[in-house]
């Protein structure tokens, strides 16, 4: 690949940056550059951006673009850019650039290529290719005094030069890159294996034709025929949206078909070469599907509840009430969230029954009883929903609850009644259909959540229990579900018999007497299968300790990262995250002597569980959202020259935002606790 606007020999010596990763928060924080340094005037020093990936640079391995088609995005194509302006009139450049369906509608337009409209959704591979012509845009677009070099290698090891900046040791080159500044964009880890990993991996060992494939993106999974030979049983762990990704990988990517029939539903017509696949989890219920999109891109949920100011009232009470302004997230936030949902819902149903301007009048009555602190059932009888069943996220992600069934066949046959309920509730629409416009709601309003539990904004023991072990599982299940299409796809093989759901409470262990994998639902009696191949069909969770990574290890073990922990000390509660500590924005590194180091940044899934919900691709066409933002602040920060590096800091959470750059440290000032917390 091209170095762009490459610099004389007789230039003085510019700022280097090195970008890490290159997915879409590294091309993120490209863009951002790009702009700022055309927008704004010109740096004192001369720049230099080294874009570093070792897969594909400007694509990422996520992303990239040698992957097969049958991998699907969640998120319809006109809802996604990577641009942080819409285009203009004028060419594709930073900061006025095409969405992807804007960019595949040209693409079809000027190169015959397969056109989708705005509420279909991209492969992974198209995707790609999108961020590919994002990349190539920024670097052609560069201003005189900047230049972007490609780098497609793997970096294992930094080591900080006496000077300042760092030495980047590289995987396929022995000639080390000195940079200035370090932003690590690293997207999602492969982790070293959990005892459950450790056990069948080593069950597997020793038994030709037995395999266990641990979690990781199904573009990077070992799904050949040579390791799953047709008719093979195959268990698979986790009904998420990489489920799905295996389950296309295994019927669609060995030559089966699906054929629509008039009544929408599908029926496939397998190859022959097809494994069978029993899958299982916690709920024994696929992830549902999403609504069918009737939203424009720039549409947003208007919060009346779980608003800033609300979160922001509750942290003035609690520290009134204990002396610690960590909230409690069950009787703090999730009340305002369910309140959110519960509003729209009913909305929906009355606008459905009587119309718009019948909804409206029943949405001003319905927001001024629950903000009063009254009961709404009194309205809901008048308004004819007294019969209607209320909206219950814990029943609709737990639909079968504790119950057993009498056999294999009894519990499919629930199961599909349950999907194809869903599918016809999808198919009302997100907007008009009152569940899934509710639920679409847990979208919207992720930016309110975040500033409830980011950087320790909850007691310890509320972030473990009520958040990450029951409210992020629920979330989960039904605020990301795929495309209607592939849970027609996943009804028509269970149908056909090529998949088959074990039930509730999946577990798998191995059984040394048969040979293989035991899959089973302890609720399904009969349910049993030996599987010869099992796959972990879960995205791995982001912890820095486990991270394999060469090049996170050693940051890591030379003391230039750490561990983002909450220690409360009112409460007596201790959390060590797994989270990469980091500033507030422009989002510095915080080492492990608790300064704040001022050339290091990271963005992203390395800093889940500091933030929340860090694995967002993209950004939204026509809105400034967080995803730019942040890309915008490191953008900023780096191009401010001439800052000392590495000096003392306080630790996150003693002191409230500072500096003009938004150079923020976490403090009760930014909406989040200021004592106790360490990073």
């Amino acid at each position: 690949m091209r170095t762009v606007t490459r610099l004389s020999n007789d230039d003085p010596q510019p700022l280097t940056v090195a970008v890490i990763g290159t997915g879409p928060r590294g091309l993120s924080v490209l863009e951002r550059l790009a702009v700022r340094l055309r927008e704004e005037p010109a740096p004192r020093r001369r720049l230099r951006v080294y874009a570093i990936d070792a897969v594909e640079v400007g694509a990422g391995r996520v992303w990239r673009t040698d992957q097969r088609d049958w991998f699907t995005m969640n998120t319809v194509v006109g809802q996604v850019t990577m641009y942080s302006g819409e285009p203009d009139g004028g060419p594709a450049r930073p900061g006025a650039g095409p969405s992807l369906g804007q960019w595949i509608a040209e693409r079809a337009r000027t190169h015959g290529e397969e056109p989708l409209g705005p509420n279909d959704y991209a492969s992974r591979l198209r995707y790609g290719q999108y961020l590919r012509s994002v990349y190539d845009t920024i670097a052609g677009h560069l201003p005189g005094e900047a230049e972007l070099i490609p780098v497609h290698d793997r970096i294992v090891r930094v080591r900080p030069r006496p000077g300042g900046g760092y030495e980047l040791e590289r995987e396929g080159d022995p000639a080390p890159l000195g940079v200035d500044r370090l932003v690590l964009t690293t997207g999602h880890p492969r982790n070293e294996p959990d005892g459950f990993e450790r056990e069948m991996l080593g069950f597997a060992a020793g038994r030709p034709g037995v395999h266990y494939l641990c979690g990781d993106s199904a573009a990077d999974l070992d799904l050949d025929p040579a390791t799953i030979p047709p008719g093979t049983t195959v268990g698979v762990l986790g009904m998420g949206l990489s489920f799905y990704d295996v389950m296309v990988a295994l019927t669609l990517g060995r030559g089966g078909a699906f054929t629509t029939l008039p009544d929408g539903s599908m029926r496939y017509e397998p190859s022959g070469r097809e494994p069978h696949i029993v899958a299982g989890s916690r709920s024994g219920l696929p992830i549902p599907a999403r609504g069918r999109n009737q939203k424009e891109p720039h549409h947003s949920h208007r919060a009346l509840f779980l608003t800033p100011h609300a979160v922001e009232q509750a942290r003035k009470r609690r520290l009134a009430e204990t002396g610690s302004p960590r909230l409690d997230f069950d009787e703090d936030v999730l009340p305002l969230l369910l309140r959110e949902l519960d509003h729209v819902y009913w909305t929906a149903h009355v606008t459905a029954r009587e119309g718009k301007e019948a909804g409206e009048r029943f949405a001003e009555r319905h927001v001024s009883v629950l903000l009063t602190g009254g009961d709404p059932a009194g309205l809901l009888r008048e308004a004819g929903l007294g019969e209607v069943p209320a909206l219950d996220l814990r029943k609709l992600a737990r639909p079968f609850g504790d119950r057993h069934f009498r056999d294999p066949q009894a519990f499919r046959a629930e199961l599909l009644d349950v999907m194809r309920w869903d599918l016809s509730e999808a198919d009302l629409g997100n907007g008009e259909g009152p569940l899934k416009a509710a639920l679409d709601v847990l979208r919207d309003i992720r930016n309110t959540i975040r500033e409830a539990v980011d950087y320790g904004g909850l007691r310890p023991s509320s972030h473990q229990d009520a958040f990450l072990r029951r409210f992020l599982p629920v979330n989960a299940l039904l605020s990301a579900g795929p495309p209607r299409y592939r849970v027609r796809q996943l009804v028509a093989l269970i149908e056909a018999g090529v998949v088959e759901v074990a039930g509730p409470a999946t577990t798998y262990t191995a059984d040394e007497e048969a040979g293989g994998f035991r899959v089973a639902s302890p609720r399904v009696p009969g349910s049993a299968r030996i599987a010869r191949v099992l796959i972990d069909a879960r995205i791995p969770v982001p912890h820095l300790r486990r991270d394999t990574s060469p090049l996170i290890r050693g940051l890591l073990a030379d003391g230039l990262l750490s561990e983002y922990v909450v220690e409360d000390s009112v409460h007596g509660e201790r959390f060590e995250s797994g989270g990469l500590a980091v500033t507030r924005a422009p989002f510095h590194v915080v080492d492990a002597g608790g300064r704040a180091r001022t050339d290091l940044y990271a963005l992203g899934i390395p800093t889940e569980h500091t933030r929340w919900f860090t694995q967002v691709g993209s950004s939204r066409p026509g809105m400034r959202t967080l995803f730019h933002r942040d890309a915008d602040a490191i953008a900023a920060d780096l191009l401010a020259c001439g800052r000392p590096q590495d000096q003392p800091q306080d630790r996150p959470q003693d002191r409230s935002e500072e500096g003009p750059a938004g150079r923020a440290l976490v403090g009760a000032a930014s909406g989040a606790p200021a004592e106790g917390g360490r990073a």
